[in-house]
């Protein structure tokens, strides 16, 4: 009952910025909280970012942090990464992900029930 539906991907070259959305479809968008995960060639999947119910906490990753930021607008049931200085290193399926613990900050793929499609990110060096 819930969809999830990534865009704003595509090639970019290193040091470029993008900026990923997700919108959810189905559901209360304000008791979720929302995250972004990756997956490289060859590499498990990875946590990136998360956000709560309401936008006022955040978590990132130790490895974007600085580069890459995490923001909502629930009016428009909306989520969006922005990735800064992109690095070959980034390239990865960007996927976003629903959470029904809208008053944590989870981290880990077993606490997002509903997963979107995927986007590819590809960084040129």
């Amino acid at each position: 009952q819930v969809s999830v539906v990534e865009s704003g991907g595509g090639l970019v070259q290193a040091g470029d910025s993008l900026r990923l959305s997700c919108l959810v479809f189905g559901g209360t968008f304000s008791s979720y909280a929302l995250g972004w995960f990756r997956q490289a060639p060859g590499k498990e999947r990875e946590f990136v970012a998360t956000i709560n119910w309401n936008g006022g906490g955040t978590v990132v990753e130790d490895s974007v942090k600085g580069r890459f930021a995490i923001s909502r607008d629930n009016p428009k049931h909306t989520v969006y990464l922005e990735m800064n200085n992109l690095k070959p290193e980034d390239t990865a399926v960007y996927t976003c992900a629903v959470s029904l613990r809208f008053w944590e900050l989870p981290r880990t793929e077993n606490e997002y029930p509903y997963w979107g499609q995927g986007v590819q990110v590809t960084v040129s060096s």
